[in-house]
């Protein structure tokens, strides 16, 4: 199968094979189709339209995206609530994955490599340029659909059970949402560290799911009581790391079923409610309330954060990790997607294909 983009002919072999570029960039580069937000509000106020194509500048790439991940600060990005508000009009998408295009001065990647990549904003769209650091090689057996999916869920679940969880193998871990994105992840590699893992969600399908990525207990917290099933788990004791991507009721419940020097990690609010932390029972637990922002440690911390991809980039080659992708949808259906994304119809990821 042949592809033409900005002038230059592709040659596919297989959606997890090279592609490698035959011709020249001509001097006129042909507009690309974006998602574009021009005034914050729901999903449905989206619009696609053809934007100019951009050039790299010092150590940046331009990648030719072929899919993208769907996250839920997305959303919020695209209402005005989340903490960065980007000029308009931009482009939503945190993550993506594709092929490397054209390269800046000073960059170190070469045309035709497949890569994921941490752009922030301008993923839901057919290029984006990034700065090299933002991006990863991806092994020759991940899918772009797997490999778009994986940088925002995968690097901050790790971040926050290794590096501000401190989890060790033995101790148990409780997930909220566990059959989500983070969630999701957090089963699997909760699992890979070593931790007997309790997972939590609202319904007997979503958590068969978890199941299937290794948690070891489930409960169903429209029908159990998470406080009541956590202690008759654990004897008593409680969860030694609790993993809340919620907020809401689901933070209050885990502080009232947490172990003694237990940490309780504050991953995002999805539940819609950020929650006030009871300062009296954080004491008699001596127990820690983490704050867990990935996306700022990465930038920080750009070592670090590299380390953990490629420690996670060979499990995924090992066959440890297996990305759950529940659902794909077209770039002219992104208000759709997050609407299924909002609705908690989903299960894991949500991926836009671009191409």
């Amino acid at each position: 199968m042949f592809d033409t983009l900005g002038g230059r002919t592709f040659h596919h072999v297989g959606e997890k094979g090279p592609i490698r570029p035959t011709g020249r960039l001509p001097a006129t580069i042909p507009p690309m189709r974006a998602v574009l937000c021009k005034e914050f509000g729901p999903p449905e106020s989206l619009v696609v339209e053809d934007v100019a194509s951009t050039e790299p500048g010092p150590g940046q790439i331009r990648i030719a995206v072929h899919a993208a991940g769907l996250n839920f600060p997305d959303t919020l990005m695209v209402a005005g609530t989340y903490q960065f508000k980007p000029p308009f009009p931009f482009s939503p998408g945190m993550e993506c994955a594709g092929v490397v295009d054209a390269l800046g001065p000073g960059a170190s990647l070469s045309i035709g490599d497949r890569v994921l990549a941490m752009p922030g904003t301008g993923g839901f769209a057919e290029e984006v340029v990034v700065h090299e650091v933002q991006t990863q090689r991806i092994p020759d057996t991940m899918s772009f659909v797997e490999a778009a999916g994986f940088p925002v869920t995968y690097g901050t679940t790790l971040h926050a059970l290794r590096d501000r969880g401190r989890l060790r193998a033995g101790e148990t871990l409780l997930v909220f949402g566990a059959a989500g994105g983070v969630g999701l992840n957090a089963v699997e590699l909760g699992k890979i560290l070593g931790a007997n893992v309790i997972a939590c969600a609202g319904s007997d399908a979503k958590l068969e799911i978890a199941r299937k990525y290794g948690a070891d207990h489930t409960i169903n917290y429209s029908t159990e009581s998470i406080k009541d099933r956590v202690k008759e788990i654990t004897g008593g004791a409680g969860a030694d790391v609790i993993f809340d991507p919620v907020g809401g009721d689901a933070f209050d419940q885990a502080l009232r079923c947490i172990a003694w020097d237990g940490r309780l990690l504050v991953i995002g609010f999805a539940g819609g409610t950020i929650p006030s932390a009871p300062a009296n029972l954080i004491l008699l637990k001596n127990c820690s309330v983490v704050g867990v922002f990935w996306g700022a440690w990465a930038q920080r911390e750009p070592a670090g954060n590299r380390a953990n991809f490629e420690e996670m980039l060979g499990w995924f080659e090992e066959g440890k990790i297996r990305p759950h992708v529940s659902a794909t949808f077209p770039l002219e259906r992104v208000p759709e997607a997050m609407a299924a994304l909002l609705s908690r119809s989903t299960t894991g990821k949500v991926v836009i294909s671009t191409r």
